[in-house]
C-alpha cells in the first residue's frame, strides 16, 4: 500500500565525532527508509545534531570557539560520515537554528497554556554527562557514580520549571495496552512498563538557569529549555511543526522512531505525554535498538562504545580501509539490529572476504566475465524467457515476502542471512555444477541458457540487497 513513512533517528551531541555505535543507529534507519521507499511509499527520513547542551558549549570553549560556529562545523563533519555511508536522509536539522527555536518556543507556550508546566525548585543528584537529574530512590544519600558514564554526580538545588508528567501516568500505561507495537522490540517495552509500575513518574525539570548558551523560555526569558524539552521536538520542528500546518499534518505520527535503548525511557514517556500537552498525537512506534561493542583481537576483551569513556572507532577508519558498502553489510549482517552486536578488525575482514568477495563478489565476477569474453556481453535470445529455477525446491515468492518480513521488523541480520545462504550461496553452487565457463566451449547456447538463468538470480538477490547495502 502507497503511503507516507516518516522516521527519524535520534539526534546526536557534536562534543566529538560520530563513532560506530552511533552510525549502527543511522544505517539501521537507512535500510528502513530505503525499503520503504521501494515499497512506492512517500518516506520522509529526518535526522540531526543536538546543539543546545552544556557539553557543547564547554567542548566549544575548550578549543577557543563561538559556539554555534563549532556547532557548523560539527554538522558538517557529522554529514561527511553519514554520506560516506550514502544515508539517505531528507533532512539534517541543527537544534541551534533559529528556525528550530522560533517552533520550540511556540511549542513550549502551548503546553504553558494548556496548564501542564509550573514553576518550582529541584533538589537531587545530577549528571553532567546525562545532563540530567537521578531519582533518589536509586542513589539515595550517598550518590556516587552515574552509572552511564561512571563520572561523580554532583548535588544540585535550583529554582525550575517542571512538566506535569506524573500526570499522565495513567494515559500512558493504557497507551501501551492498546497500542501493543508502540515500544518495540518487546523486550524493552516490558522493561519501560515495568519501570513506571515499579518507580513511577515523576514532573521532570525542563529549564535551567543562567546559562548563556540555549533556548529562552518564551514566558521566562531567565531560563533556557532543558535539553530533552528542545531536543525531542526535533521531531515535529523538522517537519514543519510551528510554521508549516500542511507539512507537518502530511507526516505525522512518525512511524518509527530509531533510538538507542539507554534513550527509551524518554521517548516513550515524556515524549507522548508532552505530544499530548500541547494537543498532538503520539508516534505510532519507538523502536529502541542495541549497542555495539568492540571486541579486542588480541585480548578478546568487549568494550562498549563510547564518547565519554573516549574509547571509539571512527566509521571513516573503516571505510577508508574498505568501503562505505562493506561497512553497511557488516553491521547490519553481524549485529542484530534488536540487540547488541560486536566489531573487530579480524571479524571485519573474515565477512568481508566470505560474504561480499568470495559469494556475491564471485558470482558478479563471473556471470560478467564469461558474458562479456563469449557474448559481446548480450545474450541473444533471452528476452521475455523465463528463467529455470537456480534454487532446488525454492518458492521464490515466499522466499521474498520472507526478507520483506524480516527487514519490516527490522531483523536486518535475518534478511541477510537469508540472502547469503538460501540464495546466493546456492546460486554459486549452480554455477560450479555447471561451469559455463567450460560449457561455452563445447555448447555455447547451453551456457548461455546457464549463465541466464544466474543472472536473473543475480538480479532478484540485487534488489533485496539494496537497502542494506547499495
Amino acid at each position: 500500500m502507497v503511503g507516507k513513512f516518516f522516521l527519524t533517528t535520534a539526534i546526536d551531541y557534536p562534543n566529538s565525532r560520530p563513532h560506530i555505535g552511533t552510525a549502527f543507529e543511522k544505517l539501521g534507519a537507512d535500510v528502513q527508509a530505503r525499503y520503504r521507499r521501494m515499497e512506492g511509499n512517500d518516506v520522509f527520513f529526518l535526522m540531526g545534531n543536538d546543539e543546545n547542551t552544556v557539553k557543547v558549549s564547554k567542548r566549544a570553549a575548550e578549543l577557543g570557539l563561538d559556539t554555534k560556529v563549532y556547532c557548523d562545523d560539527m554538522a558538517r563533519q557529522f554529514r561527511e560520515v553519514w554520506d560516506a555511508l550514502d544515508i539517505s536522509y531528507d533532512v539534517f536539522i541543527q537544534t541551534s537554528s533559529d528556525r528550530h527555536k522560533e517552533c520550540c518556543r511556540k511549542f513550549i507556550q502551548k503546553v504553558y497554556d494548556n496548564g501542564h508546566i509550573y514553576k518550582g525548585k529541584h533538589d537531587g543528584w545530577y549528571c553532567n554527562g546525562c545532563e540530567e537529574f537521578k531519582s533518589d530512590k536509586i542513589h539515595g544519600e550517598n550518590a556516587g557514580n552515574c552509572p552511564v558514564h561512571k563520572n561523580p554526580l554532583i548535588r544540585r538545588s535550583e529554582p525550575c520549571y517542571f512538566f506535569k508528567l506524573s500526570a499522565f501516568q495513567d494515559r500512558l500505561i493504557a497507551y501501551y495496552e492498546s497500542n501493543p507495537d508502540f515500544i518495540q522490540p518487546e523486550s524493552r517495552r516490558n522493561e519501560i512498563i515495568s519501570l513506571i509500575q515499579t518507580e513511577g513518574l515523576r514532573d521532570i525539570n525542563i529549564s535551567r538557569q543562567g546559562e548563556e548558551w540555549g533556548m529562552r523560555i518564551p514566558f521566562d526569558p531567565e531560563f533556557t529549555i532543558y535539553v530533552w524539552f528542545d531536543a525531542l521536538l526535533t521531531y515535529i520542528t523538522g517537519i514543519g511543526y510551528g510554521d508549516d500546518e500542511a507539512t507537518f499534518k502530511k507526516y505525522w505520527p512518525a512511524d518509527i522512531h530509531f533510538i538507542g535503548k539507554d534513550i527509551t525511557r524518554f521517548h516513550t514517556a515524556l515524549w507522548p505525554a508532552m505530544l499530548w500537552a500541547a494537543g498532538e498525537e503520539a508516534p505510532k512506534m519507538v523502536f529502541g535498538h542495541g549497542f555495539v561493542y568492540r571486541r579486542d583481537d588480541t585480548t578478546g576483551e568487549t568494550i562498549k562504545e563510547s564518547k565519554t569513556l573516549g574509547n571509539v572507532t571512527e566509521p571513516m577508519d573503516i571505510i577508508a580501509k574498505f568501503s562505505g558498502e562493506a561497512f553497511r553489510y557488516y553491521f547490519m549482517r553481524e549485529c542484530p539490529f534488536p540487540g547488541d552486536g560486536e566489531f573487530s578488525w579480524r571479524r571485519f575482514v573474515d565477512v568481508f572476504n566470505s560474504e561480499l568477495a568470495n559469494n556475491l563478489g564471485n558470482l558478479l565476477s563471473r556471470l560478467i566475465t564469461i558474458p562479456s569474453k563469449n557474448y559481446d556481453r548480450v545474450l541473444e535470445g533471452t528476452g521475455g524467457k523465463t528463467p529455470e529455477a537456480v534454487v532446488a525446491n525454492l518458492d521464490q515468492k515466499a522466499f521474498v515476502n520472507k526478507v520483506r518480513g524480516h527487514v519490516e521488523n527490522c531483523e536486518y541480520n535475518q534478511a541477510l542471512q537469508a540472502i547469503i545462504q538460501d540464495f546466493l550461496t546456492p546460486a554459486n553452487q549452480y554455477l560450479e555444477t555447471n561451469a559455463p565457463w567450460k560449457l561455452v566451449k563445447t555448447d555455447k547456447e547451453a551456457a548461455k541458457n546457464v549463465l541466464f538463468n544466474a543472472i536473473q538470480s543475480l538480479r532478484i538477490a540485487s534488489i533485496l540487497l539494496f537497502p542494506r547495502i547499495s
